[in-house]
């Protein structure tokens, strides 16, 4: 049997990395799995223009701030540098181009089932996130369209929509900054099934981070939480997002009903023609490798107590949003729930 490590954790994107941080500094024998070829996570799959929503002083991992931006909001670029530059500074361990295609649990061991090969832990973390889980919803006709339909996950730029008709799917932030985009080099409509909620010019990501505390701390203490209190809204308005509300663009036309082969039918029963759809609908978590060991609903969600699974002994879960940690999926937020989920996994291991 190969060497059977403390704690394997299936990602290498920014909440593996913090993870792998805090595993470190307690000298845990362990090992990251990143299916990517390089550093960088899901970021390298990120469309070109895409930022952070907080200033680098806000958005960093445990240990090492982000260095500063020229910028408002670090470019996509510099937080791929950044988490590169970070598992080089912790000397994580890391292999990449590993897949991870299904886990057992066999008398208290994982055997993890991979591409390359078969690893054994005493524990898993997964943090393999949501980009490689896109979702679409099942409306009537989508597979009758004999247009250009891609997911957010999937754009790149708006160079190939140059001149189509392009209609953009979806609510948050994805839609309105790709509305943004692409509405510069041709014809956007964009849908909604409700009003698009724009947060104040001066809020951004930090400021929800903060949100997010206020809440988990009253909730924690068994006070009421009222987030009206705090003026939230979807949409954080990046310099792109402001811009294109100066031009007018960012006009919801509301939902559809259905799709047919040429374009969409909307709720109020018109028919109109599209070229392209972009789908900026959101996502499920990446946790189908778990299968074998665990049931999820459709949204790749699973049963826990925040980050430490409830059917599976041995198993955490990092950097899923609100499910795993409130503000989980954001680099700043990840920090408080690696920390917590290493010093659950210390325990458990102490115990065996």
């Amino acid at each position: 049997m190969n060497k059977i490590l403390d704690v394997i954790v299936v990602g290498g994107g920014q909440s593996g990395l913090a993870c792998g941080y805090y595993l470190r500094r307690h000298k845990v024998n362990f090992l990251l799995l990143d299916k990517e070829e390089k550093c960088g996570g899901a970021w390298l799959h990120a469309w070109d223009s895409l930022t952070l929503f907080s200033p680098a002083e806000h958005s960093s991992l445990p240990g090492w701030l982000m260095p500063k931006s020229k910028n408002l909001f670090p470019l996509k670029q510099e937080v791929i540098d950044y988490l590169c530059q970070y598992e080089k500074r912790y000397d994580l361990p890391i292999e990449r181009s590993v897949t991870v295609e299904s886990v057992l649990l066999e008398n208290k061991i994982f055997k993890i089932q991979t591409n390359k090969g078969m690893y054994f832990s005493k524990v898993i973390i997964a943090a393999t996130g949501t980009w490689s889980n896109p979702f679409i919803p099942k409306i009537a006709g989508i597979d009758t369209f004999k247009g250009i339909q891609i997911h957010s996950a999937q754009y790149k730029n708006s160079e190939s929509f140059k001149n189509l008709k392009v209609l953009v799917v979806g609510e948050g932030n994805s839609g309105a900054q790709i509305v943004a985009e692409v509405s510069k080099v041709t014809n956007v409509k964009w849908s909604t099934s409700k009003p698009p909620q724009y947060l104040p010019d001066e809020v951004d990501g930090f400021y929800l981070f903060n949100v997010a505390t206020a809440k988990y701390n009253a909730e924690k203490e068994g006070k009421p939480f009222n987030a009206a209190n705090y003026d939230l809204g979807t949409i954080v308005m990046v310099p792109p997002v402001k811009e294109a509300r100066s031009r007018g663009v960012l006009l919801s036309s509301g939902g559809i009903k259905s799709i047919y082969n040429e374009g969409v039918i909307w709720n109020n029963g018109s028919k109109e023609d599209f070229d392209a759809i972009i789908w900026c609908t959101g996502f499920g978590h990446a946790t189908s490798f778990l299968k074998n060991s665990v049931a999820a609903d459709n949204r790749g969600i699973l049963k826990t107590e925040q980050s430490k699974a409830t059917e599976v002994d041995g198993l955490w879960l990092a950097g899923y949003g609100s499910w795993t940690g409130y503000a989980s999926a954001t680099l700043i937020g990840t920090n408080r729930n690696a920390k917590q989920t290493c010093s659950e996994i210390l325990a458990y291991l102490h115990k065996q």
